[in-house]
């Protein structure tokens, strides 16, 4: 096992560790290793040696080829290709797929939901072209071609595109997400924003 595969094997410890509904400290009494070393192994800041890695996994009732492989599978690399605009000229497209732990969402042309957002985790909106009208906080935002807005949670806020041609890329914290109509965004990405 080379040391990117042990560096990288801490997320399917802590998915194994939470499936199982054990304790850091369960963990450590079951294998003989510390609390603190297997929190940063968990947190990827320590690679356990072969062995270390054996009685983590048999701590966690499996083996350390499971925990390679549940890590080797955690990893994804898609890339996703533009799109033609539509007719009208307006579109929305997820720029990243499945679920991970961050949403990203391309808005092309006049968008005007008309709707107020309130997310729970941050948010980022960045101007790639045109430009854009932002309500947040009882303020009004003109953002234009390489601006950036930052919305921490809770923020309510609502925008529109204001030229044609706007391209507007929305990087929002993956969680559940509140429209004030209690709606959740991971069924239609044009709920994102």
């Amino acid at each position: 096992m080379d040391d990117k595969e042990t560096l990288r094997v801490g997320t399917a410890v802590r998915r194994r560790r939470k499936s199982l509904a054990l304790t850091l400290a369960t963990v450590a009494a079951r294998s003989g290793l510390s609390v603190p070393f297997l929190s940063q192994v968990e947190n990827e800041r320590a690679r356990p040696s072969t062995r270390s890695l054996e009685r983590v996994a048999q701590a966690l009732e499996t083996s350390a080829a499971e925990l390679i492989a549940a890590a080797d599978s955690g990893r994804t690399v898609d890339v996703v290709r533009a799109v033609e605009e539509d007719g009208d000229g307006a579109a929305v497209r997820c720029v990243v797929r499945g679920r991970h732990q961050l949403r990203a969402t391309e808005y092309i042309g006049e968008q005007d939901t008309g709707r107020e957002f309130q997310h729970h985790g941050d948010e980022l909106m960045y101007i790639a072209d045109g430009a854009a009208e932002v309500e947040a906080e009882g303020r009004a935002y003109r953002l234009e071609r390489g601006d950036t807005l930052f919305l921490s949670g809770g923020v309510r806020h609502r925008w529109r595109a204001t030229e044609p041609g706007t391209r507007i890329l929305v990087v929002a914290a993956a969680g559940t997400v509140g429209h004030g109509d209690g709606a959740d965004s991971d069924a239609d990405p044009r709920q994102t924003g």
